[in-house]
């Protein structure tokens, strides 16, 4: 990717960001750190111009250079629209003009989304597992997780932060708690999980190979650890994002059984150290998680 490609990319997902009227600090640090990981240093600037009025999609979009690139800035948008787990309707709407801009069909990535989203808001759909222990429900979500990594779409990303929010907000429940989905959101997000990351980090990592590490260690705020250390590609991915929704859930697991009395930077220890304990156990699942992508597809994933 060139430096040209990297400035229109994060110039379009600056836009993204303002589809639905607000820019809020996720955002914002999300497109700061994708633009630091795609080697390009004046992010604030590229964002302050956007918000100017300066740069206008038709202008920005001249200026990525393959098909590729104009691939790459779809899909951020994407990621950085869907930074909350749910892409709205002025942000589906944006998302069409930027499909209609480029050239390229919006069709396929609407159809993700329209996935995503009603998984998102079907707050009646069972839990799996439901009956078993929390430890191999966590193990059980972990392996689904993954598996979104080894599909071939590039955004199926999309699902892994709807399945990761469920999951806290089942293990809430076991434990009593009463939570709404902006509560299970921050706990999620203190812990540098998001979709923007996520959906950033897959799509260079398939798209532009060599920069993937960048974004392991930028976008996610080197979160990730040994693992981001591993060989680029698939199978790293789903490790990674085993790892991730595997700590994430037994950090959740031993907050909510002591009522949410662990302090910030007790709760990011407790994650370390379970996304240590994760890093040992993804060679026995591989073949699981392998076995979960094999002739599937995102639908039925998240059903």
């Amino acid at each position: 990717m060139t430096p040209q490609d990297a400035h229109a990319t994060i110039a379009i997902a600056s836009l993204a960001a303002l589809a639905d009227g607000q820019q809020d600090a996720t955002e914002r640090a999300r497109i700061a750190e994708a633009a630091t990981a795609l080697g390009l240093p004046d992010a604030e600037q590229v964002m302050a111009q956007v918000e100017s009025g300066a740069l206008t999609l038709p202008m920005i979009a001249a200026n990525l250079t393959t098909p590729d690139a104009r691939q790459v800035a779809y899909d951020t948008a994407a990621a950085v629209c869907h930074a909350s787990g749910w892409i709205n309707p002025n942000e589906s709407a944006f998302l069409r003009e930027l499909a209609s801009t480029l050239g390229a069909s919006a069709e396929h990535s609407e159809s993700v989304v329209a996935t995503v989203n009603r998984f998102t808001s079907d707050h009646q759909a069972p839990h799996t597992a439901v009956a078993s222990a929390l430890d191999e429900h966590i193990l059980d979500q972990a392996i689904m997780t993954a598996a979104l990594e080894i599909l071939p779409d590039s955004l199926a990303n999309l699902g892994i932060l709807p399945l990761q929010l469920r999951l806290v907000h089942h293990i809430g429940q076991q434990h009593g708690q009463q939570l709404d989905a902006s509560q299970v959101k921050d706990l999620a997000a203190t812990l540098g999980l998001g979709a923007a990351a996520q959906v950033l980090e897959s799509m260079v990592r398939r798209t532009v190979g060599g920069l993937g590490g960048g974004l392991l260690r930028g976008v996610l705020g080197g979160m990730l650890g040994g693992t981001a250390g591993a060989a680029a590609g698939i199978a790293s991915g789903a490790a990674v994002t085993f790892a991730a929704t595997y700590a994430l859930g037994h950090a959740a697991n031993e907050y909510y059984a002591k009522g949410r009395q662990l302090s910030t930077s007790d709760l990011k220890a407790l994650f370390a150290r379970f996304r240590s304990e994760a890093d040992t156990i993804f060679p026995r699942v591989e073949a699981r998680i392998r076995a979960k992508a094999s002739g599937t597809s995102l639908d039925s994933i998240l059903r």
